[in-house]
């Protein structure tokens, strides 16, 4: 299989289920990002646009790959300054895995975790008087 075809699932008697990549993609960055300690996804210039126009894309920092009947995820994220990032690595990996296989049913054979990036927190700047 490639990224472009669809996940089946079979059911003798009802018939079949498939689900895009897509849906996994959705799935992964929505568990991923709701992990304590992740501060972002890492998107791409195509889904930030989308994301100005008024329509979120969930499925941002992840990349599914489903070849040679594996599941393997990727997923790129930013981190806030302070955590401990093994910690919170492991804690998507949990999530997703844990997400994907309750309400998708699937077993994945690979979460990879990429921290692309950590997150400062800004403080907004002093104003001095302009005779300072």
């Amino acid at each position: 299989m490639n990224e472009n075809s669809m996940l089946e699932m079979g059911s003798a008697s009802l018939g079949r289920v498939e689900i895009a990549p897509e849906v996994i993609e959705v799935i992964a960055g929505l568990a991923a990002s709701e992990v304590d300690g992740v501060s972002s996804m890492r998107g791409n210039f195509a889904s930030g646009m989308v994301e100005r126009l008024g329509k979120k894309n969930h499925g941002k920092g992840v990349r599914v790959d489903l070849s040679d009947d594996a599941i393997k995820v990727d997923v790129f994220i930013l981190v806030k300054f302070g955590v401990a990032i093994p910690k919170v690595a492991q804690n998507v990996q949990d999530n997703i895995r844990q997400a994907l296989l309750t309400m998708t049913g699937l077993q994945l054979s690979e979460v990879n975790v990429h921290v692309v990036g950590v997150q400062f927190d800004s403080k907004p700047e002093q104003e001095f008087p302009a005779d300072h």
